[in-house]
């Protein structure tokens, strides 16, 4: 397939037809907190609510589905942190056709068990690396190997034009058009699906990807002008955790993305908790990308007409306690430090009555008594109730002359005890 590729709207109204065999139209929802939030019309587009809980059913049941007669015969195989596998799981099934789906050892159980789930006696799961691309690399040998067909999960035109029936529905759901569109991008399948609908369709529609900072791959190859993997990646949104786009989909994406935007992990962490305090939505942490990104574009926003993607509900509720740190870190209500403690009674007592105010409170506390030393080092973590609280708690740390350091600046050091 040459870079000149481009999803026409035939060919995603083709995969439109063929995924109804499986799968019906998410609900397109107004939300009120969120248009009362940013003064604009916001529509969440429910893909959370997908049979596999996810809009990864689309590229994989209209790729599978589109291969020719017997190229399936000697079975089919994908690598996926998640949502790609339970849509070609979910695809094997309901065709009968054999699938091995590689996974990254990394990936959350709950994930995994729901691939079992939905392929049935169909599928095999081998978990393989610690990120996508080294699975991605494992299930292209086995594929080669096997003679089996390889199912990508983004790079592909039958998989773009499947992501692009969200963007269809979106357009014929709405009741006007839209402003602004919001479309998370990890591969960049979705967003160039969606994309390259919108361009065509509803040309005046601004289409916003939307990437997590650690993992900001389509971002850096559209300032390089070519795909470029990154030497590194935050695995945390892992439906977004990619360290090479692909080449078809940036290739689109290029052409059809007015900006791509990045998103810190933690302000992902408190969107996931807003939705499930607020509006009892369970997103996991790609599925909350694109309304991450609405803070940056508040002004743009206001009296417009927005659609964001909520791309996946695949969540692990173990990961809960890890988002809430996240989250509390990046709205600056958690912080860290280490204490020098004297080693006697009462000196735990003297540092709160001294250093705490009112509001604050002690949540993480590790410190080991040293023999035949005068203080010991502890490790502190205090919650606060505002950000600007904790200048108050540094400012009476130096003025009762307390040694200490405060982690949360210190990335290195921050991460060896805290993370």
């Amino acid at each position: 397939m040459s870079a000149a590729y481009f999803p026409a709207l035939e060919a995603i109204a083709a995969a439109g037809r063929r995924i109804e065999e499986v799968t019906g139209p998410t609900p397109l929802l107004a939300s009120r907190r969120l248009s009362d939030r940013y003064g604009a019309d916001v529509l969440l587009k429910r893909e959370d609510l997908q049979v596999v809980r996810s809009y990864k059913i689309r590229g994989a049941y209209n790729k599978i589905r589109s291969l020719p007669p017997g190229a399936a015969r000697g079975g089919v195989i994908c690598a996926s942190a998640g949502n790609h596998a339970q849509g070609v799981a979910l695809s094997c099934d309901r065709l009968g056709i054999r699938g091995t789906i590689f996974m990254p050892v990394t990936t959350p159980g709950q994930k995994i068990g729901q691939v079992k789930m939905f392929g049935g006696e169909h599928v095999e799961v081998i978990l393989a690396g610690d990120t996508f691309d080294q699975a991605n690399a494992a299930a292209l040998r086995a594929a080669r190997e096997g003679g089996k067909t390889f199912i990508p999960p983004f790079d592909d035109p039958a998989v773009i034009e499947g992501q692009g029936t969200v963007a269809a529905e979106i357009h014929r759901q709405a009741a006007a058009p839209l402003d602004y569109l919001f479309v998370p991008v990890g591969g960049g399948g979705l967003a160039a699906g969606a994309g390259a609908f919108y361009k065509q369709a509803s040309p005046a529609t601004r289409v916003i990807g939307v990437e997590p900072a650690g993992a900001a791959g389509m971002k850096r190859s559209l300032e390089e002008g070519r795909v470029t993997a990154l030497d590194a990646i935050d695995k945390f949104v892992d439906g977004a955790a990619v360290q090479r786009v692909g080449e078809l989909t940036f290739d689109v994406c290029a052409r059809v993305l007015d900006d791509v935007v990045v998103v810190p992990e933690g302000k992902v962490c408190t969107t996931i908790l807003e939705l499930y305090n607020y509006d009892a939505i369970v997103v996991e942490p790609a599925g909350a990308l694109a309304i991450s990104a609405l803070d940056l574009y508040r002004e743009q926003v206001a009296g417009k007409r927005v659609a964001c993607v909520v791309s996946g509900g695949n969540n692990d509720i173990t990961r809960m306690e890890e988002i809430k740190e996240r989250s509390l870190l990046h709205e600056g209500l958690k912080h860290y430090f280490m204490i020098d403690f004297p080693q006697r009674a009462g000196a735990l007592h003297d540092f709160v009555s001294r250093v705490l105010g009112p509001s604050d409170d002690i949540t993480y506390f590790e410190y080991k008594k040293k023999t035949h030393r005068e203080k010991g080092p502890a490790l502190v973590g205090i919650e606060v109730q505002h950000p600007g609280d904790v200048d108050a708690i540094r400012a009476r740390l130096a003025g009762h002359g307390i040694s200490h350091q405060y982690l949360n600046d210190n990335p290195a050091l921050f991460e060896f005890l805290v993370i």
